[in-house]
């Protein structure tokens, strides 16, 4: 297994949507095995194909260290089917943002259909911190980041914060 680079804001691949998966070979299960290695190395919660370089539509999450999950999951295909429970305000931060936190809304429950390695769909409900991590990175898979669901003025006060990280340093 390898560490791959993860993209940092300011890079164009974290814009841009991704494009489904749509052959599960052993090339596609290696790259998941290393962005899972990628992901457990920078101690990240989760973490998209395309913040490491594909836009492809899969990501894996690891709450072990919560006692959360009993172990890391691959998500391939996410689709949200529903939303519910109350919105929550959460500190969140990302590898695609070192250093940075900030606070944000997101549903308190999710469901989300997926397929599974053999390319069987199924559905998955996420509530709490699994609920928040999955969104976000269903975010990231729509080129959505997770400072757009910030306000205007939220966004003007770490504006400086951004302009480092798109230099390379971290806040």
């Amino acid at each position: 297994m390898s560490v791959l680079q993860i993209k940092i804001y300011g890079e164009e691949i974290l814009r841009r949507e991704s494009k489904p998966v749509a052959n599960i070979d052993g090339d596609f299960v290696k790259f998941l095995e290393d962005m899972n290695q990628t992901m457990l190395a920078a101690k990240g919660l989760g973490l998209a194909a395309n913040q490491v370089g594909r836009t492809l539509r899969a990501f894996t999450i690891d709450l072990t260290q919560f006692d959360v999950l009993s172990e890391p999951r691959i998500i391939i295909n996410p689709e949200i089917a529903e939303m519910n429970g109350d919105i929550i305000t959460s500190e969140e931060g990302c590898l695609s943002f070192p250093g940075l936190y900030q606070m944000i809304e997101r549903p308190r429950k999710v469901t989300i259909k997926s397929i599974n390695l053999d390319g069987n769909e199924y559905y998955f409900e996420a509530e709490g911190l699994i609920a928040r991590v999955v969104l976000h990175e269903i975010d990231h898979l729509n080129g959505t980041l997770f400072i757009d669901k910030l306000t205007p003025a939220q966004r003007n006060l770490i504006r400086s914060k951004l302009k480092k990280i798109k230099a390379g340093e971290r806040v």
